[in-house]
């Protein structure tokens, strides 16, 4: 299992590295203005219904419907249940996701309002190049929900490479129709959005040859709702339910922004979230991914003792990287961003306002991460209704706290509602893993986490005055440079102090590497 977190992890590393080469080059071509505050709102609609339907109600419940066919061992008989389920569910997806796409193609210019409220200015340029670049972007959703459903099938047979490196298609794309159109913003925003869905089918091509060198190429079947494919929608809906809750809260956050916080400020907030997103990617989305069918498989074979195991050391695994990332990216924003962003249309101002917000999203880190992890505890037993009705209540938090922090914070307190609900969200969660005694932790991690919390204070402390220093004028450093030996200097002190507390034991890391070699 921690190979494969390692796998997902470094694959995903990789893309968002390609991630941060794409939002360079946006920050130097497209800035914080007009086109880019258009294009923030084009990618989010995709990526709204891609979060609602695809890559969350359907992979959660598609996952462990299909990882329980599978068991621990699974033969040919198993297999052939397994692939059978899919093609079902591939034959209901697939016209469902054509109406959806054909839909939203017509309503375009509906849909924009309602999402951002005709914007602060009412800028008539604005809302019509948000709607023309919606209406390049949406065919994404059609192909990138087909990679969710190859994505799962091959989660599920515990092959995980290929779906974590399909994003990395995915910013090759972005990246080459950024440097292929850049003669001014609004042509950078109309390549940027046409490349996206040509990205979306660049992946479906590759994830669909991996899941048939898998054996596991999907036959198109007529669409018929049979009991598997009845029980998967049944499972659907509550994660469809809370997701759309979720996006709903999400929309709040666009059309405050949009219409009482002025142009820049989803540029804003879009950039820091995306230097948020880093250690999410790495650590929260490739635990989680590995986790889900781990703990189904192991249920599935009435090993619960085993399924906790895991859950234990997914969190292990996950704090002990998480943790250090928030206290860096909280106490010292502007290093990591200046040699990023801060290049061409991307002013010192922008990166001194998307300070503001990455410091507030970095608050809520771990809170993200263990929301990432806890939640297929849930999903493993084909409980989606639980996680659900936590994260609605989550998102009433984020609206409530976004209508009080908005006015003193601006778009910071935007950031901030949405770390303090993520918190909400993860203690919640736990706690009521606990109480139905699904959940206890272990010895080992009883041990681990206070030690790694004073490793991270330590580090964050050094890096604080680190960073103060090397910012200052006569310091005279390469912004670059200075980034660089940040993370040097972090990781390296927040190694020595894993292991001065005792965190990690010099035994642990050569078991480890013996079991990779």
């Amino acid at each position: 299992m921690i190979r494969s977190f390692f796998s997902v992890g470094g694959l995903t590393l990789v893309s968002r590295v390609l991630g941060f080469v794409r939002d360079l080059l946006m920050a130097r071509f497209l800035g914080a203005g007009m086109a880019a505050d258009a294009f923030v709102i084009a990618f989010k609609l995709p990526n709204l219904f891609r979060r609602l339907f695809a890559e969350g109600a359907f992979s959660a419940a598609f996952v462990p419907l299909f990882a329980d066919r599978l068991g621990l061992n699974p033969g040919d008989a198993e297999r052939r249940d397994a692939r059978a389920f899919a093609e079902q569910a591939l034959a209901v997806l697939l016209p469902a996701l054509i109406v959806l796409t054909a839909l939203a193609e017509m309503f375009t210019p509906a849909i924009i309002w309602l999402l951002t409220g005709g914007f602060r200015d009412d800028d008539p340029a604005k809302t019509a190049l948000a709607i023309e670049l919606t209406r390049l972007t949406f065919p994404y959703l059609l192909s990138i929900s087909l990679v969710a459903l190859f994505g799962g099938v091959l989660n599920g047979l515990g092959r995980y490479a290929a779906f974590a490196a399909a994003p990395i298609l995915l910013n090759l794309v972005l990246v080459t129709a950024l440097v292929w159109r850049h003669d001014d913003t609004v042509t950078t925003a109309r390549a940027l959005a046409a490349g996206l869905s040509i990205a979306g089918v660049v992946q479906l091509v590759f994830i669909a040859i991996a899941a048939h060198r898998a054996g596991f190429g999907l036959r198109l079947r007529v669409p018929r709702l049979s009991p598997p494919v009845r029980r998967l929608l049944a499972n659907m809906g509550p994660v469809a339910l809370g997701a759309g809750v979720m996006q709903i809260n999400l929309l709040v956050d666009v059309v405050l922004a949009s219409r009482f916080l002025g142009e820049g400020a989803l540029s804003f907030l879009y950039y820091a979230d995306r230097l948020n997103q880093l250690p999410l990617g790495v650590i929260g989305i490739a635990v989680g991914t590995v986790l889900l069918p781990s703990i189904t498989r192991a249920l599935s074979d009435g090993k619960e003792a085993l399924g906790l195991d895991r859950l234990n050391r997914g969190l292990e695994f996950a704090l002990v990287l998480t943790v250090p990332a928030a206290v860096a990216l909280a106490l010292a924003p502007d290093a990591w961003l200046r040699p990023i962003y801060e290049h061409g249309a991307f002013t010192p101002a922008d990166t001194a306002a998307t300070a503001a917000a990455l410091t507030a999203y970095a608050v809520g880190l771990p809170a993200y991460v263990l929301v990432k992890v806890l939640t297929p505890a849930f999903y493993a037993r084909q409980d989606t209704r639980t996680p659900v009705a936590v994260s609605m209540a989550a998102v009433a938090v984020n609206v409530a706290l976004n209508l009080a922090l908005i006015g003193p914070l601006a778009h910071a307190g935007l950031a901030l509602a949405t770390a303090i609900a993520a918190w909400a969200n993860a203690l919640v969660l736990l706690a009521i893993l606990v109480r139905r005694g699904h959940y206890r932790p272990d010895a080992r991690l009883a041990r681990t986490l206070p030690r790694l919390a004073l490793a991270a204070a330590a580090m964050g402390a050094a890096v604080y005055a680190l960073a103060a220093w090397i910012g200052a004028p006569e310091a005279k450093l390469d912004q670059a440079l200075a980034a660089a030996l940040l993370v040097a200097a972090g990781l390296g002190l927040y190694g020595v102090g894993l292991l001065a507390t005792g965190a990690v034991r010099p035994g642990e890391l050569r078991a480890l590497r013996r079991r990779r070699g």
